[in-house]
């Protein structure tokens, strides 16, 4: 079996993005928000973030602190995006005085 190269597992990083991003477009315009199209988004936005930090900014070399820190807001930031579509007057009464 072949290993495939750094440059072609980029490529192919690449081009999984892309697809992600139309189709999270595509869905985001095409449909009414809805519970189950508001985690399909931020599941995309948690892979999307989680790849790019990845592949593309090299974590695997850096401190562990940051590494850490940076894969971790692609885990809370779904999680906010989730919350607030679920609460969102809740929220606004929050921010507002």
């Amino acid at each position: 079996m072949p290993i495939i190269s750094h440059y072609k597992l980029l490529d192919y990083v690449w081009l999984a993005l892309m697809a992600m991003t139309i189709t999270s477009a595509l869905i985001a315009e095409s449909t009414r928000p809805n519970l189950l199209v508001t985690l399909i988004i931020a599941v995309t936005v948690a892979l999307k973030g989680l790849l790019v930090a990845s592949r593309f900014m090299e974590l695997h070399n850096a401190h562990p602190y940051i590494r850490r820190s940076v894969n971790l807001y692609f885990y809370l930031l779904p999680l906010l995006i989730v919350i607030v579509y679920l609460f969102p007057e809740f929220l606004a009464e929050l921010t507002t005085w």
